[in-house]
């Protein structure tokens, strides 16, 4: 099953999974603006975790929020279809909020995964996610393995 789903639509749809498969779902997010590596290995590790795997995927705007004016290089359209083509997703929802907590809410996934960069008491949505019974997991980074490092690194040679 691999889905790109409307942010307005994936409480039905999730909740219609799971009562038809009773499976169980990690979710994960990130803007995934210049996929690498990294990113695939860090989601095949996010997926291992359970039966499903969901990704909130940063809207274009959102992106732009966080990262700056000349941010996303890819656009939301193009970075779901990329995502939702990849083997250990399963389902892509865009979020236009600033932080996915609002979507979290909505998908109420029993492991929460993000990446070992951020410290488990910063992760958003972890007492969410806690309170219904749910873990939060961290996931380590590939070293070497960062957009912020391709884009310098296409920079430079653009220099």
């Amino acid at each position: 099953m691999q889905a790109i789903i409307e942010f307005a639509a994936i409480e039905k749809y999730i909740t219609e999974l799971r009562s038809k498969y009773h499976v169980k779902i990690t979710f994960t997010n990130g803007c995934f603006d210049v996929l690498h590596r990294g990113h695939v290995e860090y989601l095949e590790k996010a997926k291992q975790a359970a039966d499903l795997l969901v990704v909130g995927l940063n809207s274009d705007d959102s992106v732009r929020l966080l990262k700056g004016a000349d941010r996303p290089y890819i656009s939301q359209q193009d970075r779901a279809f990329i995502l939702s083509r990849l083997e250990a997703v399963d389902i892509v929802c865009i979020f236009n909020q600033a932080t996915p907590l609002e979507l979290i809410r909505k998908v109420k996934p029993d492991i929460l995964a993000k990446g070992a960069d951020y410290a488990v008491d910063q992760i958003i949505g972890r007492d969410f996610v806690e309170a219904s019974g749910g873990k939060v997991m961290t996931i380590p980074l590939v070293p070497g393995r960062s957009s912020s490092d391709i884009i310098a690194k296409i920079r430079k040679a653009e220099n």
